[in-house]
C-alpha cells in the first residue's frame, strides 16, 4: 500500500510582524473582481504562521503552508523564503 501524498494550501506574502517568537505576521494580498462595478479590486488577509528557527524577518516575503492548528491563531507555517527585504 502506497503512502497518500496531503496537499497543503500554500500562499506567498510579505511578514508584518516578527515580534512574537517562532512566529510571524504574514499579509496575504490577493485580487479579485468586484461582482458589481467589474473592477479589480485588492483584499487583505493576515494569518499567524509558525517559524521554527526565526529566521523570517520583517519585510520578507515568504510562502506559507497550512498545517495542524498549533495554537488558537496558528495553523500555517512557514514553508520556504522567497525573497528577504532590502536594507535601505
Amino acid at each position: 500500500m502506497t503512502g497518500t501524498a496531503q496537499i497543503h494550501r500554500q500562499l506567498t506574502g510579505k511578514v508584518v510582524s516578527d515580534k512574537m517568537d517562532k512566529t510571524v505576521t504574514v499579509l496575504v494580498e490577493r485580487q479579485v473582481m468586484h461582482p458589481v462595478i467589474g473592477k479589480v479590486v485588492r483584499r487583505t488577509k493576515k494569518y499567524h504562521a509558525h517559524n521554527e528557527g526565526n529566521d523570517a524577518k520583517l519585510g520578507d516575503t515568504v510562502v506559507i503552508e497550512e498545517c495542524r492548528p498549533l495554537s488558537k491563531t496558528k495553523a500555517w507555517k512557514v514553508a520556504k523564503l522567497v525573497e528577504r527585504a532590502r536594507l535601505e
